[in-house]
């Protein structure tokens, strides 16, 4: 009979260590650093992001508290490129991860992972100042300068 528990328990967190490489997991956050998703309907303005090897165009974007941002992201590269707008401890955290699982894809509405030629939009609502960084978590990207900020007054 013990012999039969080890075995369900060893199952058991076999299953439970697997989860995080089918992909990203849907985050519960009940709040996210940079503020919160926007109304797509009542963007402030748009800003258009190009991504390419290994930078983004532009690095540094400024916006008031309270704006809403409609993000144009376009990967104009010949790889996959990420945008993940965040804090740079939450963006380096979240790189480690990216690391062991780095074909995770993200299912949040802070982040998108673009394949080359490919453009998406976010539209984010910055309710808290401060500075922020939209940054490239895919394995090596990041550590070779694939950042940008945001510095919200």
């Amino acid at each position: 009979m013990k012999h039969l528990t080890s075995i369900g328990v060893a199952l058991i967190a076999l299953s439970i260590a697997a989860v995080p490489s089918r992909g990203h997991e849907k985050h519960d956050h009940q709040s996210y650093s940079a503020g919160e998703p926007g109304d797509p309907s009542k963007p402030s303005r748009t800003v258009e992001v190009e991504m390419k090897e290994m930078e983004f165009t532009p690095f540094r974007i400024e916006v008031k508290r309270g704006e809403q941002i409609r993000f144009v992201i376009k990967n104009a590269g010949t790889e996959d490129h990420e945008f993940l707008l965040a804090t740079t401890e939450e963006n380096l955290k979240h790189a480690e991860v990216m690391k062991k699982h780095p074909h995770m894809e993200h299912d949040d509405p802070n982040g998108v992972r673009l394949a080359p030629k490919k453009t998406a939009e976010i539209v984010w609502k910055f309710t808290k100042t401060g500075t922020f960084e939209y940054s490239c978590l895919i394995p090596d990207h990041r550590d070779y300068g694939m950042t940008g900020r945001v510095i919200v007054k």
